[in-house]
């Protein structure tokens, strides 16, 4: 017997979550119905798809054989439904952007709500996490990466550069001794990432300047402003955040500026979706268009 694409949906949730609950939960089944349904497809195509074990489910030779194939099935599925709905001036429906926290805070909520105004009939979620979108596991439909992923079948496509400079808040620079030069950093206490909670290399900023001590340190971009707003001490922020950081103060900005990107990742069959292709492009097209607007000198 050949897989039904109910059968199919069910497999691709339990692929992606790696346990019956978890799928459970995105399809609002009890996990013993997603586990006899599961079974039922392992009967019918006569071979394991799943290795069980008590940390959940894993993928078997033939899982990840069939998942590819699986996936292929909901993208023209996809494109099936969206195509007999038929193309209007607007789009309707909902998806899902994963950001890292500073794209999330200060740059997708305007983006995100022009996008809406633009689109009634839309439903946008915007997915803040400290770590890379899991696009495999369907975390998101379109997600925002500072790095390039370069393994997987994925749709990349560079978005803008972005600037990053030291700050501090105007009280703090108050308080102490001016900084002329990058000598005059010895000493001050810095705010940063959690060190061993850094997600991806390019936002390791506090190593380039030789920075071996984070006095103050979140996985929140938001959190280490505000310390910084505090008077607690320099950090280095994204040009794009400071407008609705009107106490800070770039510092030391001709011997510390740091260039960094962002790029705009998709699975590749979703690139014959009409309706995610004119997502994207409104999307990466607000981005660079708010990092410019906000990254302007005043």
């Amino acid at each position: 017997m050949d897989p039904q694409w109910d059968d199919l949906k069910i497999f691709l949730a339990v692929a992606r979550e790696e346990s019956l609950s978890g799928a459970g939960r995105i399809l609002k089944l009890d996990p013993a119905t997603v586990g006899r349904r599961v079974a039922r497809l392992e009967e019918a195509v006569d071979t394991p798809l799943f290795v069980k074990s008590p940390q959940g489910y894993a993928l078997s030779a033939a899982g990840e054989r069939l998942l590819e194939h699986g996936e292929q099935v909901e993208q023209a599925m996809r494109a099936a439904t969206e195509s007999l709905a038929g193309t209007s001036e607007g789009l309707s429906g909902q998806i899902r952007i994963g950001a890292p926290d500073g794209c999330a805070n200060f740059l997708l909520p305007q983006v995100c709500a022009r996008i809406s105004e633009q689109n009634p009939d839309l439903d946008i979620q915007i997915v803040a996490l400290p770590r890379v979108v899991n696009l495999t596991r369907r975390e998101a439909d379109l997600a925002i990466a500072v790095s390039a992923p370069t393994a997987g079948r994925l749709l990349v496509q560079k978005i803008t550069d972005y600037k990053l400079h030291l700050v501090g808040s105007r009280r703090y620079l108050r308080r102490s001794p001016s900084i002329e030069t990058l000598e005059d950093l010895k000493g001050r206490p810095m705010i940063g990432y959690i060190p061993d909670m850094i997600f991806d290399a390019e936002l390791d900023y506090l190593s380039d300047l030789g920075v071996t001590r984070v006095a103050l340190a979140s996985n929140s971009v938001s959190v280490q402003l505000r310390l910084v707003n505090t008077g607690a001490g320099l950090c280095m922020a994204h040009d794009f955040a400071l407008p609705t950081n009107k106490r800070l103060r770039q510092v030391l900005t001709e011997q510390i500026s740091l260039t960094r990107s962002f790029y705009l990742v998709r699975h590749q069959g979703d690139q014959r979706s009409e309706r995610l292709n004119r997502i994207a492009t409104q999307l990466v097209d607000g981005l660079r268009a708010e990092v410019e607007k906000l990254e302007a000198p005043t």
